[in-house]
């Protein structure tokens, strides 16, 4: 998406990018704390619910933010679109990023903490704290430093960049 400063309004930015990412966080850690927490009613319902409803979460996030912002939705996916046009000589300023940057964090603090109020209960009944933890986080299951190094640093590099493809030749006379 390329930027236009004539078009961005910081307020909307703001108020979509946090709107879209608590809904995001709400949905996607609210399934993992159902599935993770004790006594929760879908305790133990597995893997396959938490990835479909995170599909959903993205899915919900994206519809209400995108219209708006574009629903960047995560700091990673601001700093790379504003590198990226840093890069292609674009027009996302440094002003933008805070405001994009600022409406995720928030929006992330305001969705984990609906998350806690809901489950409240089933965090304190829950034993295991390595469940609690992974409501809100991710961890290697098999804890070998050397092994999760790798995995750590690749996943987060961006994909080379695309070749555009050449225009069409025109249309013969």
């Amino acid at each position: 998406r390329e930027f236009n400063r004539m078009e961005f309004n910081a307020l909307n930015v703001f108020l979509a990018e946090t709107i879209g990412t608590m809904l995001l966080i709400l949905l996607g850690d609210g399934v993992v704390a159902g599935v993770l927490l004790a006594k929760s009613k879908s305790n133990n319902a597995g893997w396959i619910v938490i990835t479909a409803a995170w599909a959903f979460a993205v899915f919900v996030g994206v519809v209400v933010a995108g219209p708006i912002s574009g629903a960047h939705l995560n700091p990673a996916v601001t700093i790379g679109l504003y590198t990226d046009s840093m890069m292609a000589g674009g027009s996302m300023g440094i002003d933008q990023v805070v405001v994009y940057l600022a409406g995720e964090m928030v929006g992330a603090m305001i969705g984990a903490t609906l998350v806690l109020i809901h489950y409240w209960d089933h965090f304190k009944i829950t034993e295991d704290q390595g469940l609690k933890l992974a409501v809100f986080s991710t961890g290697p299951n098999t804890r070998n430093y050397s092994l999760n190094f790798l995995p750590a640093v690749t996943a987060p590099l961006p994909p080379p960049p695309l070749t555009p493809h050449p225009p069409p030749p025109p249309p013969a006379a």
